[in-house]
């Protein structure tokens, strides 16, 4: 029998993944028990059978193979979790009684499967700006040596000018288009030369059919295939014949298709908007709770968090603790900016009804809510590769500053820089109510519209001096309202919780 801090360390996942397979009924709950001598003072410990390890390796390795989390949790029968004795065993029977009551994986089912590591065929990846993420060693043979960061474009046009190459510029031009490119914008460090041959070739080029998987058979002795996935457009030159069709027939069904492109992708420096949340007073809602109601809190909050990131056009990566930090790179249309705030502002919406949800189920009036910071800068970001898969990170100023901002933060508060106002248009800027609340001569607190305060100015010189040192001169202010929004900030106090 394994307790949580055991499991996590055997296996190598995050405490966030170990709560999403149990909220997906993969993993079975913990049974929370008296703390053995050596766990110190713990006043419950949540204890797994030892043969999740197992079944977490399990789901690692279909994970590594492509299968989605949906298809894993029908695999597994999610409606039949892991079975635990409805009654708590004595302390030296835990392990026999745990283990009786597991259940055994069904066996594996092959399926067909293509990893784009596997694919021999010329391939690469594609970003928004259409500068190349991934390339294989064999795309040299469409786009030569060394292509990464570069607009691929420009290395389709180094080609001899045939009827097949102007085929292929059409279809990425036409896929581009699709996406909201714009020839200019794909052009603009091209020589006038070359810029006037892509405008020649977007006015006749086709828009292909909408869908995964985009086709173009180019000449006689080649297909291309333009793959989308949300990391970007993956395309992937391969010989008629038999070899097309099975890589067709496979890009068809997308849940089969095995390799993460963000396992490879180049590091990009981007222009990104970073929010940081964080559970106010974590520790002491951790006290309060017991340990499966506390894994079963952190999960809804994630739960709640990922539609919300990703209508946004977001992505969660590495948070160090019990939080979330989502990133959102630069949108064709500029709006990543705008993005970071509307998915902080609907998450603070989202953490009051789950506030008022806990607040009934558990007779309290501790007010849940997350802490946020939101920065913007240009940074390096990448992915990781880990025991759970990729995972995309970033590191530098920007990660650093929304960080500290969120622990500046208070009662669900919403900071935000300088810089992430200053990226936003006009009618974005205007629908904001945003401030800071200062002192008056009487004491009473009032609210001072469209102005940038500092954190010295702002904290207790003492807290400044301890924690916020690096960011006290830093410009901030508080989104408090977005216009034709939900999520309004309500001032409360800092309250303890239970």
């Amino acid at each position: 029998m394994l307790n949580s801090k055991e499991l996590l360390e055997k296996t190598g996942i995050s405490r966030a993944t170990l709560n999403n397979y149990i909220a997906l009924g993969i993993v079975p709950r913990p049974e929370v028990l008296p703390p053995e001598p050596q766990d110190g003072a713990a006043p419950r410990i949540g204890y797994f059978p030892e043969e999740t390890a197992q079944r977490i390796a399990e789901i690692q390795r279909l994970k590594h193979e492509g299968w989605s989390m949906s298809r894993i949790a029908a695999h597994f029968g999610a409606a039949l979790p892991l079975p635990l004795p409805e009654t708590r065993p004595a302390a030296d029977s835990r392990a026999t009684a745990l283990r009786d009551s597991a259940a055994l994986a069904p066996p594996r089912r092959d399926m067909p499967r293509l990893s784009i590591d596997e694919i021999a065929h010329p391939a690469y990846l594609v970003g928004a700006d259409f500068g190349v993420l991934w390339f294989n060693a064999a795309s040299a043979q469409v786009l030569g040596p060394t292509p990464g960061g570069e607009n691929v474009l420009k290395h389709l046009l180094r080609a001899p000018a045939t009827p097949s190459r102007d085929e292929i510029l059409r279809f990425h031009l036409a896929v581009a288009l699709q996406h909201g490119a714009t020839v200019d914008r794909l052009a603009h460090d091209l020589p006038a030369e070359q810029h006037a041959e892509l405008d020649r070739l977007a006015r006749d080029a086709t828009a292909p059919a909408a869908g995964f998987v985009s086709h173009l058979g180019s000449g006689a002795s080649a297909c291309v295939y333009a793959i989308r996935f949300r990391e970007g457009i993956l395309f992937a030159h391969v010989p008629r014949g038999p070899a097309a069709d099975e890589l067709a027939s496979l890009l068809e069904a997308r849940e089969v298709v095995v390799g993460d492109p963000r396992r490879r992708r180049l590091p990009v420096l981007s222009d990104v908007a970073v929010v940081v949340m964080d559970l106010q007073h974590a520790p002491r809602i951790w006290s309060a709770l017991p340990a499966e109601e506390y894994f079963e809190l952190i999960n809804q909050i994630w739960l709640a968090a990922d539609p919300i990131v990703r209508r946004h056009r977001g992505t969660q990566g590495k948070h160090p603790r019990d939080g979330l930090a989502c990133y959102f790179l630069r949108q064709r249309d500029g709006s990543h900016a705008w993005n970071a705030l509307l998915a902080a502002h609907e998450m603070r919406e989202a953490m009051r009804r789950l506030s008022k949800e806990w607040q009934l189920r558990k007779g309290w009036t501790t007010e849940l809510c997350m802490d946020t910071g939101v920065d913007e800068g240009q940074q390096w970001v990448g992915t990781l590769q880990s025991g759970a898969g990729a995972e995309f990170t970033m590191y530098g100023e920007t990660l650093a500053r929304a960080t500290g901002i969120s622990g500046f933060a208070r009662g669900g508060a919403i900071w935000a820089t300088k810089n992430v106002l200053a990226r936003l248009a006009p009618q974005e800027r205007q629908r904001l109510k945003w401030g800071v609340h200062r002192r008056d001569q009487q004491g009473h607190d009032v609210f001072v519209p469209a102005v940038f305060s500092t954190i010295e100015r702002l904290a207790a010189p003492d807290a400044v001096a301890d924690q916020w040192r690096d960011l006290a001169g830093l410009p901030i202010t508080e989104i408090v309202d977005i216009a034709g929004t939900e999520g309004r900030r309500e001032r409360t106090i800092d309250q303890q919780p239970i």
